[in-house]
């Protein structure tokens, strides 16, 4: 079945215009120069904004002519939501770990404007880390390990938990009724899916009982990004709760012989601030296909934001469906294998 359009100017976001995003940083005692620069980012809409000179009205200001603004999708998450995520990011912020936190103003880091909630954080450049070097895994192993650390100390109250209900059996349980699926490939895909969420079952069963605790939960090559002084962690949009190992699984490339010294040198960094449970290592492939269910749906969902059509124009057609057919397949074989990566 086709994917339906939808006019552009039915879109929320079709309102985000360059007006509305000045006026939205001018409410917060920043003004932009009229310079803006989309960045990358599907879910929410991110500028970068060149500032004039003048004072800054934030307790804790920019130390750049720049800043980065964050609006957020509508309907997507709560205000609580929102300001938990902010709260945990600030909370690192203070212990001196790399995340890029939300700039406070007058006590508040969530703010409105136009109909948009939306958050203002300092403008930090970077580079892709280099994650074919051990050194470099290791220096972000004791980053994600101090994240970990705190993390593990509170809960989250609002955020959601990261779980098979979530992130697979809700993603198919849509999937299956949208009418999405091509009617030849309803009953393959179908199978396939639920063969895969028995071996996740399976592979939580080897685990055991593991911890849940607060994480950056998208920690993955884009969301990193390198300097001369080290890695800094952007965008905890995504964070939740769950096992440690959600935030280590996808630094790791390539086979289970290929995985195994890239996670013992990320260990090396991690463990010299929190401990690892091993038996986590059961989790990463069954994660890996909860992602994979997750993101098909996530796709789906955002059809009806011009962006999606565009940056994605192969999604929905009939090979978009028969390769992830083949891929949960793939994802069965390697839960069923007895022993995890290795550390």
């Amino acid at each position: 079945m086709p994917l339906p359009d939808r006019p552009v100017d039915l879109h929320p976001y079709s309102r985000l215009t360059p007006d509305v995003v000045l006026d939205a940083l001018d409410s917060v005692g920043l003004r932009g120069d009229g310079r803006m620069l989309a960045l990358n980012s599907y879910e929410n809409r991110v500028y970068q904004l060149m500032l004039e000179e003048g004072p800054y009205a934030p307790a804790n200001p920019p130390a750049a002519d720049a800043v980065v603004a964050k609006f957020y999708r509508p309907d997507r998450w709560s205000d609580a939501q929102i300001v938990e995520e902010h709260a945990f990011a600030l909370e690192l912020a203070e212990r001196e770990i790399p995340v890029v936190a939300p700039l406070v103003v007058d006590g508040r880091s969530l703010h409105e404007h136009g109909g948009f909630r939306f958050a203002v954080y300092p403008r930090r450049g970077g580079r892709p880390p280099e994650f074919d070097d051990p050194k470099t895994l290791e220096w972000i192993g004791r980053f994600i390990g101090r994240i970990h650390a705190i993390g593990s100390t509170r809960r989250f109250d609002a955020r959601p938990a990261l779980d098979a209900q979530s992130f697979g059996r809700e993603p198919r349980d849509w999937l299956l009724a949208s009418g999405l699926i091509p009617a030849d490939l309803v009953d393959p895909w179908r199978s396939a899916a639920d063969l895969a969420l028995a071996e996740v079952a399976h592979c939580y069963q080897r685990a055991g009982a593991t911890q849940a605790i607060r994480l950056h939960g998208d920690c993955h090559a884009g969301n990193i990004l390198w300097t001369a002084d080290g890695p800094h962690f952007v965008d905890l949009d995504d964070c939740r709760s769950g096992p440690a190992v959600q935030d280590l699984w996808m630094l790791l490339s390539g086979d289970a012989a290929a995985q195994a010294p890239e996670l013992a040198s990320v260990l090396a960094g991690y463990e010299m601030f929190h401990a690892f449970d091993r038996r986590e290592l059961h989790l990463v492939e069954a994660l890996r296909t909860l992602r994979l269910l997750h993101y098909c749906a996530w796709l789906a969902r955002r059809w009806d934001d011009p962006a999606f059509p565009a940056a994605f124009p192969w999604f929905g057609t009939q090979r978009y469906w028969q390769d992830r057919i083949l891929e949960l397949r793939e994802q069965i074989g390697l839960m069923q294998e007895a022993s995890p990566v290795a550390a």
